[in-house]
């Protein structure tokens, strides 16, 4: 891609991206020169390039982070979280304490039971099957479409029950994963929720 292509691409169309993406300058003139100035595939764009960043340094140990936490207004919903990453420079940029407010207002809102798909215990993954196949098979589905409708509804749970899953929560086009993963892509760092625990009162009283 050559600097006169990325020249034509006007200011605000690189704002819009940056906005949406939160990729850097020249990271959304390349996308954009190779989308031919269109926003919504100079998006899907960075969102391969960042995942695939974010997938080689997902293996990098993170042993510092930050732990945060959220109070809804009322004072009856309470988040606590740890969110990790690679140094103790990175843990005390705003990028990366913006995306811990963000997660623990997600959590408070959303109500996710689990970080990610790997988390859900083998015990909840089978009852949850068993309740979708019963209901597939009470609807007189075919028994040879049972288990796509049942991998279907799976994909479903994932999406409500996992938090990276989970629709983010200031830009429900992508993922609580993607924005990660573009964060991790802009920082040059891993970065992992370990845990979370989410208080409602009255809640858990016998």
């Amino acid at each position: 891609m050559n600097a006169g292509d990325q020249a034509n691409i006007s200011a605000g169309l690189v704002k819009e991206l940056r906005e949406k993406t939160g990729a850097g300058v020249m990271d959304c003139k390349v996308a954009l020169s190779e989308a031919k100035g269109n926003v919504d595939e100079a998006v899907k764009i960075l969102r391969k390039k960042g995942l695939a960043a974010a997938f080689k340094k997902s293996g990098r140990t993170t042993s510092e982070g930050i732990i945060g936490s959220y109070i809804h207004p009322g004072g009856k919903i309470g988040v606590l979280l740890e969110v990790s990453c690679e140094t103790d420079f990175v843990a005390r940029t705003a990028d990366f304490q913006q995306l811990v407010k963000d997660l623990a207002m997600q959590i408070a809102a959303s109500s996710p039971r689990f970080v990610g798909r790997e988390q859900v215990t083998e015990e909840v993954l089978i009852a949850e099957r068993e309740i979708y196949r019963s209901q597939a098979a009470a609807s007189g589905k075919p028994e040879k479409v049972l288990e796509k409708i049942v991998d279907g509804k799976m994909e479903k749970f994932y999406a409500e029950a996992c938090l990276l899953e989970q629709p983010f929560v200031k830009n429900m086009d992508v993922t609580v994963k993607d924005h990660i993963a573009s964060l991790i892509s802009k920082i040059g760092e891993n970065i992992q929720v370990k845990r979370f625990v989410r208080f409602a009162l009255g809640e858990g009283n016998s």
